[in-house]
């Protein structure tokens, strides 16, 4: 089968949705399918705006005829950016199927930096985008509900994974004072302030950079703020720390969480959206609206148990159930308009 995916989210950015893209890439790959890529790198672009790491197309006047030229059985709009739209108004206006995916809960983020956009606009904004498409793609139940309680149709499970050959827990338990870690963007958003005020035994890591990372060094001195850190590097991250502490309270689901359990890390969260589909209460996670109990519980959690949940959940169960659901969305053409209305 030939896949094509459009993606404004990609190399050399570092998140959860470009991790989650290249591990689909791998395995469709490796089970004999031809994946395509269209992505900023094929175009000029400029800084996102209060996200720099983020490249926004804007000479998109090609994409089109990328598609084309590729000649897809089906394709796949990953993000709702600049080269998502593109991709979007040209098979829509050729009577294309294809599928979608909501890999981030957009209207908050917005909402959190930008207060006065009320939280419906940028709903609208995501029904608009995904209104044509056969399968919207979501992480997990709980987040199907959510979408589903906004007005979105066509919403499916599309779970995902870790690389279990790469992040691995080694013999023994970290000894020595306790190391609460954090990993991921620095921004606003991830409301990493939740974490760094606690008043918590041993000391904080940080691993990962953002807009944030200027005003966090120089407001919590006494946390290590390690950088962006890949590789076995960031598997030793996960290793040498006793507790992963996830403080988002919008994130869909959250792979650090996926990476630091297989490594025998165990998480502390608040109970919301992304731990709760994540975690088991007092066996791989603490999840409490009391971050420090969250932490202190979770030091006490078996790191055994918390790998072996782990390993039932890898990328290649995830590519697998991303095949099947692109049966729904196969970009052959309509016979008639799409039965939606655009706007």
């Amino acid at each position: 089968m030939r896949l094509l995916i459009v993606t404004d989210a990609w190399l050399p950015q570092v998140n959860g949705v470009v991790t989650s893209l290249r591990a689909l890439v791998a395995e469709l790959e490796a089970m004999g399918h031809a994946v395509g890529l269209i992505t900023p790198q094929d175009f000029r672009h400029v800084p996102c705006p209060s996200y720099p790491e983020i490249p926004l197309a804007w000479d998109l006047w090609t994409v089109g005829e990328k598609i084309g030229e590729f000649a897809p059985d089906c394709v796949h709009l990953a993000t709702e950016g600049p080269l998502g739209w593109a991709a979007r108004r040209w098979l829509v206006r050729r009577g294309m199927k294809f599928s979608s995916a909501i890999h981030t809960r957009f209207p908050e983020y917005v909402h959190t930096r930008w207060p006065w956009l009320p939280l419906g606009w940028g709903y609208a904004f995501l029904r608009r985008f995904h209104a044509p498409s056969e399968a919207v793609l979501v992480s997990s139940e709980r987040m199907r509900g959510t979408f589903a309680s906004h007005g979105f149709a066509n919403l499916a499970l599309w779970r995902k994974g870790v690389d279990i050959q790469r992040f691995q827990p080694r013999e023994g338990v970290p000894t020595g004072e306790p190391v609460f870690l954090y990993v991921g963007r620095l921004a606003r958003e991830k409301n990493l302030e939740a974490f760094l005020d606690l008043d918590l035994p041993g000391c904080k890591r940080v691993v990962g950079d953002g807009p944030q990372r200027a005003v966090l060094e120089a407001t919590y001195p006494q946390v290590e703020f390690l950088g962006y850190r890949h590789g076995e590097e960031l598997v030793e991250a996960y290793r040498s720390a006793s507790v992963l502490v996830f403080p988002s309270l919008t994130d869909t689901l959250g792979l650090v969480m996926y990476e630091a359990l297989a490594c025998g890390t165990p998480v502390a969260a608040f109970p919301v959206s992304g731990p709760l589909d994540v975690l088991e209460e007092g066996v791989t996670g603490a999840m409490d609206t009391d971050l420090l109990s969250a932490c202190l519980r979770a030091l006490s959690l078996d790191r055994q148990v918390c790998a072996q949940w782990a390993c039932g959940q890898t990328w290649r169960m995830s590519a697998q159930e991303f095949l099947s659901l692109q049966v729904r969305a196969r970009a052959l053409p309509l016979n008639e308009e799409p039965a939606y209305v655009d706007g």
